[in-house]
């Protein structure tokens, strides 16, 4: 176990090393660049397009509201990462984390833009009448035979990946969160966790897009005001919190306190990975969940997608990083959940805890339950409708697993396959980029020309 281990931590650090971060990073800035800065410049009009989506009439082609498509991918990615991810990369990488976090975001948004634009924009009916799409799909139709194979490897990574990143890392989290605050045992929080994921699972996308759609701004709303707490109590400490992010992104930190000090690479490389694994934008999953929405227009979509990677980095992440910051616990030692329950415990003593144990809870939930429709919709892509009820049967056992188990293997392979679904997404893109590039054009001149509402 020991061998494996240490080969997979030096697979990881391959696949995370510099050429991954600046295929990621590099890409979502190119794609800004060719839209003109369009999803920076539009974020007001995505916020807009959000609240507008909520009803969508049905003479678009979807199965489900683009604004439950964009919850359900909401609720893939808003979880442990925006938690323990962010504390993570602070205890790793230092305050300087949360700027390359940011950065991650900004150009992240033309990335996710643009996987939901070309999700949308060749997503087709499988045997069942339903609509599916994304990266898969995406490179199928929209770059033709030869590069089949490019699409079978993004369907494989990601079948794969769902287990481990999306099932066994949630459930874990969820477990040690009951177990650290409430004391219950780990097989109890598996048994219950199994049970619910069972009951929405097993009712398809729609049960999914209608859970997602009450549960995700709901536990977003609950999580920020806690959050706003914390930073009401130590609201002095704020800008020099700010100031210390913005300078630790270029100047590493020393050893200080329990932190070991980090370099520049590190906090970068912290930076982007969990706020890939947090936001997901590079890794082509929303673009599955929004192409069961509703939308006559791959732009629409792709707007509304956009705002995923801003809630969740801009608003939520940084939330989380500034409440360990301000509240001074950032160098103590910690890492993961506990340097986030930390921070809680410092503005609401004796309280704090439990609402980061159920905050975390409810957002791995949702993760479970984001994830289980896109490993779905990747093993529906190679092996057909058939794998669907013996797919959503594994889930829930993986999920209970999950719960039991130590999980540092878990992790390592979550966060490997993680970046190899990223390769075949990020490859497409970018020989998709005159496709999205021509559809932003078309559209803005008609929204401008008053044709569009």
């Amino acid at each position: 176990m020991q061998q494996l281990t240490e080969w997979l931590q030096a697979l990881n650090g391959w696949v995370w090393g510099v050429p991954m971060i600046v295929l990621i990073l590099g890409t979502g800035f190119y794609l800004q660049l060719r839209l003109g800065l369009m999803p920076l410049r539009n974020i007001g009009y995505g916020f807009r397009m959000i609240w507008r989506s909520r009803s969508v009439d049905d003479q678009h082609h979807g199965d489900i509201s683009p604004y439950a498509a964009l919850m359900t991918a909401l609720s893939a990615t808003v979880g442990t990462g925006n938690i323990a991810g962010v504390a993570t990369a602070i205890a790793v990488g230092g305050p300087g984390a949360v700027f390359w976090m940011w950065m991650t975001a900004l150009v992240g948004m033309a990335t996710k833009y643009a996987e939901v634009v070309v999700a949308v924009k060749y997503r087709e009916k499988n045997a069942k009448g339903q609509w599916v799409g994304g990266p898969m799909y995406a490179i199928k139709n929209g770059l033709g035979p030869r590069w089949r194979w490019l699409a079978t490897a993004f369907a494989v990574f990601g079948g794969f990946a769902g287990f481990g990143i999306g099932a066994m890392v949630q459930a874990n989290g969820i477990s040690s969160a009951m177990h650290g605050a409430f004391g219950l045992d780990t097989w109890i929080t598996g048994l219950v966790v199994a049970a619910l994921t069972a009951a929405v699972v097993l009712g398809g996308i729609q049960r999914i897009g209608a859970v997602a759609e009450k549960l995700v701004p709901s536990m977003c709303v609950v999580y920020i005001v806690c959050v706003l707490w914390v930073l009401a109590h130590f609201y002095e400490q704020i800008p020099g919190a700010l100031v210390l992010i913005v300078e630790q992104a270029f100047n590493p930190t020393a050893a200080v306190g329990g932190f070991a000090g980090s370099t520049v690479l590190m906090a970068i490389r912290m930076g982007v990975a969990r706020g890939i694994f947090s936001n997901e934008a590079g890794l082509g999953t929303a673009g599955i969940a929004q192409a069961a929405g509703k939308s006559n227009d791959p732009v629409f979509s792709g707007v509304v997608g956009m705002m995923g990677t801003f809630i969740d980095t801009i608003i939520v992440c940084t939330m989380t990083g500034l409440a360990i910051v301000v509240s001074g616990v950032w160098d103590s030692g910690a890492s993961g959940a506990l340097l986030s329950t930390q921070s809680f415990e410092a503005a609401m003593p004796g309280v704090g805890k439990y609402l980061l144990a159920i905050s975390l809870a409810l957002f791995a939930f949702t993760t479970i339950l984001g994830w289980a429709y896109y490993g779905e919709k990747c093993w529906n892509y190679l092996v057909g409708p058939v794998c669907e009820k013996p797919f959503r049967l594994l889930w829930v056992l993986g999920v209970f697993v999950g719960a039991v188990v130590t999980l540092d293997v878990a992790w390592l392979v979550a966060d490997t396959l993680n970046a190899l679904m990223a390769i075949p997404n990020l490859i497409s893109l970018l020989l998709l980029s005159p496709v999205v590039a021509r559809l932003t054009r078309e559209y803005f001149a008609a929204r401008k020309a008053g044709e569009h509402h």
